[in-house]
């Protein structure tokens, strides 16, 4: 096949050509853009799910509907190191200037950004020396507005006066988070808050969050009502059905096909993880000289797909980890064998090391805090990553 053609693409966030198997979750967004819009009461988002699975993809399509919508929009990307206060300001100043110009008041516009710039300034200067963005400059901060230095309060008012500028147009605002689950306790508990207040208010601005499958259990631990204050939504491998969807829609504008054997084989690699998809999609396709592409071309093209993978998907991760955390993982892989490569008892792992739990809290701390590993139960560990036991034990083989 000619590779200038091939439709596949296994990139980190990048939208591969056909979005096979979110259609539900695309449609109750809509919902949502309506009823809150509308002023109609509504619940903001929160999507969890392992890494490869498409988080970061689905949540931009839901800030790309937002946008076909006239909303004003923002998003960043949260960090374990840093504030939430300036790239959330950041975010925020993104959806104001998106409706900025089409409001008939500029004088109006320019308090709203003058209370971003408030808020912003509120950041201690270490965070601030972090981020390459600074406030606006062309407006004069807005004083006793979004600048208490309380953040569930700050946040309030500036989530409040965004609402309102727009309201004013009859849209609203939209703010994506992604790697939500890396915002520290107290500042999920203030932004949990705010989502309440506005909520109550019937302001038309919604939060949508996307971060590791223990997201869930981070908002509950910060609010109790966290757990009613947002939608759930879970993010998971591909059914067969839309596994094979997303090879062949994009196949099929080349006028390519597949047997249904290669279509077997692709999906007892990839456990229909979208990344996965991807990944084999591309490289069966550059090995494949005919159509349609049969079950000899995948299993040819295998290998690279595992190398590829192998480099940047699980090894960028394991070469992150302390010799410590590196072996906290690879005993943790051979008894996660023995549990479907699901999560694994952390009692198991202090013994299998022949240590006591608490002598390992580090290192299951720090490989947490990396995004390697989380904690949706007390005393459990599992992978953030698909496949990443079986690639551990691959490496001793």
């Amino acid at each position: 096949m000619d590779p200038v053609r091939n439709p596949y693409a296994p990139g980190a966030g990048q939208r591969p050509p056909e979005l096979a198997g979110r259609d539900r979750q695309l449609q109750q967004f809509e919902v949502t853009l309506e009823r809150v819009a509308a002023g109609r009461p509504e619940r903001s988002m929160v999507l969890s799910g392992l890494r490869g699975v498409g988080k970061t993809v689905l949540l931009n399509a839901l800030r790309g509907q937002a946008v076909k919508r006239a909303w004003g929009t923002g998003k960043f990307e949260a960090r374990p190191d840093q504030s939430l206060r300036l790239p959330l300001a950041q975010a925020v100043h993104a959806a104001v200037r998106e409706v900025a110009h089409r409001h008939r008041d500029p004088d109006r516009v320019d308090t709203v950004a003058g209370v971003v710039k408030s808020f912003a300034l509120r950041t201690p200067l270490p965070d601030r020396k972090k981020v390459r963005w600074q406030p606006p400059t062309d407006v004069p901060a807005m004083k006793g507005r979004a600048d208490s230095g309380d953040l569930e309060l700050d946040l309030i008012e500036l989530f409040t006066d965004v609402a309102d500028l727009a309201r004013d147009l009859g849209v609203g605002i939209g703010i994506f988070v992604d790697e939500m689950q890396d915002i520290s306790t107290d500042e999920l508990a203030a932004l949990c808050g705010a989502c309440h207040e506005i909520s109550q208010q019937g302001a038309p601005l919604v939060v949508v969050g996307a971060g590791l499958p223990h997201l869930p259990v981070a908002l509950a631990a910060s609010k109790s009502y966290a757990e009613r204050l947002f939608r759930y939504v879970v993010v998971d491998r591909l059914p067969r059905e839309m596994a094979d969807r997303a090879l062949l829609v994009p196949a099929g504008t080349e006028d390519v096909d597949y047997t249904a054997e290669a279509l077997d084989e692709l999906y007892l690699l990839t456990d229909g993880y979208p990344y996965f998809v991807q990944a084999y999609g591309k490289v069966t396709w550059d090995a494949a000289l005919t159509s349609p592409i049969e079950v000899a071309d995948v299993r040819e093209a295998a290998p690279e797909a595992e190398g590829e993978l192998a480099v940047g998907f699980f090894g960028a991760r394991y070469d992150r980890a302390t010799p410590a955390e590196r072996d906290y993982m690879r005993a943790m892989a051979d008894l996660a064998a023995h549990h479907d490569d699901g999560p694994v008892p952390t009692s198991d792992i202090a013994q299998a090391l022949g240590r006591k739990p608490q002598s390992l809290s580090p290192a299951r701390d720090g490989l947490i805090k990396k995004g390697l590993v989380y904690s949706s139960e007390r005393g459990t560990v599992a992978f953030t990553v698909p496949h990443f036991g079986k690639f551990l034990r691959g490496q001793r083989g």
